[in-house]
């Protein structure tokens, strides 16, 4: 069997396409192939909405504003936030995390996994110790002298929290994804997008799929009637929620499992090509 032409995993009429973006619709430049934007334009053509559904932050959304069609939304921050792409990225719905555990998850990780660094993504942007390496250039952020200090100081009046970073300079991944969701797992949900060792971390409950599911009960969409696309940890409840999901061919192991398909990389335009083989197959 060839990636994306098992015709078990497909449902007979899909009405809604959800798909992550870094490591899955976007190529490793962070660009959208030609064939990728005809793609998701035909979708929306043919009356499939396209979701994307992304750890990013909304202010990270303009390599694909262009490609929302008519409704205009996308589920950031690993579900932690509805946003308006047409609205240059207003938040229509946030899932927030409490700030008093965002602090008590900071201190028991500080306890069980020392050297941790820690970040705080807000609605009003992103702050991070000095110890904390961004990946982003780009985006640097504020520089807080520890965590603790800004949540407590801005606990009750500051921006909604919409998910918490951790950062370890030795433990392997997976290892500190799994000790975290050990420790601090029954108050908030923890995963990771990231191939090195970088949490996230948002509110109990709060997940792509989980924010997904909602937003489809509104347009009375059933999971049966969703396609979703992922690679990484923080897809694996989407790719289970679905009706019918693909794990990239560059997936983690974890996404693979959880995916009932799978296509190819997403240098390859594994997303547009089972689209295309979608649309091809609608009546």
């Amino acid at each position: 069997m060839t990636p994306a032409t098992d015709s078990r995993i497909q449902p007979p009429t899909p009405r809604l396409i959800a798909t992550d973006l870094d490591g899955t619709l976007l190529r490793d430049d962070k660009s959208v192939s030609d064939r990728t934007v005809a793609a998701l334009a035909a979708a929306e053509e043919a009356g499939i909405e396209v979701f994307f559904v992304t750890g990013r932050p909304a202010r990270w959304m303009d390599v694909v504003s262009d490609h929302v069609h008519g409704h205009g939304l996308a589920i950031c921050a690993n579900g932690a936030a509805v946003v308006d792409l047409h609205a240059g990225g207003t938040m229509l719905e946030v899932r927030s995390l409490e700030r008093a555990t965002a602090l008590e998850v900071v201190r028991t990780l500080r306890e069980r996994a020392p050297g941790t660094s820690f970040a705080v993504e807000t609605t009003g942007g992103f702050h991070h110790e000095p110890t904390y390496t961004s990946q982003f250039t780009y985006d640097p952020g504020t520089i807080v002298a520890v965590a603790e200090k800004l949540l407590h100081e801005e606990a009750g009046r500051g921006a909604p929290v919409l998910k918490l970073l951790a950062q370890h300079p030795r433990l392997e991944p997976d290892d500190f994804l799994a000790l975290a969701r050990a420790t601090v797992g029954a108050h908030a949900s923890v995963t990771r997008s990231s191939p090195s060792a970088l949490l996230e971390i948002s509110g109990p409950g709060v997940s792509k799929a989980s924010t997904l599911a909602r937003c489809c009960a509104e347009r009375g969409i059933s999971a049966a009637e969703v396609v979703a696309f992922g690679d990484m940890p923080n897809d694996v409840d989407m790719l289970t929620w679905a009706g019918t999901s693909y794990a990239m061919g560059n997936a983690h192991p974890d996404a693979i499992a959880a995916a009932s398909g799978r296509t190819t990389a997403n240098n390859e335009d594994g997303v547009a090509m089972v689209i295309e083989r979608i649309l091809g197959d609608l009546p």
